[in-house]
């Protein structure tokens, strides 16, 4: 399965390293490019990924998490991207 994760991180002080390393953890494999957008390769449902992320957020925070496989994308990217997205997205 492959997940699209976005968020919208309200405290610009405050320290989000368990976030991003808790996004990471979630699957076998996840791409970074945009600020607030990762892609993660990985077993869970969406459930099961918002559980374990919202420990790492504020009640202020926002974030949001899609099941995309298999789904039609399109968008200015570069090609390492489109490159992970094809190998990953099954």
């Amino acid at each position: 399965m492959l997940q699209l994760i976005t968020y919208d991180l309200k405290n610009p002080g405050k320290n989000y390293t368990d976030l991003y390393e808790g996004i990471k953890k979630l699957g076998n494999a996840w791409w970074h490019y945009m600020d607030s957008v990762w892609l993660v390769q990985t077993q869970l449902n969406v459930e099961s990924s918002n559980n374990r992320l919202r420990p790492f957020i504020d009640n202020n925070d926002y974030i949001f998490i899609v099941d995309i496989t298999n789904q039609s994308m399109q968008g200015w990217l570069p090609e390492k991207a489109w490159n992970w997205i094809r190998e990953h997205n099954n």
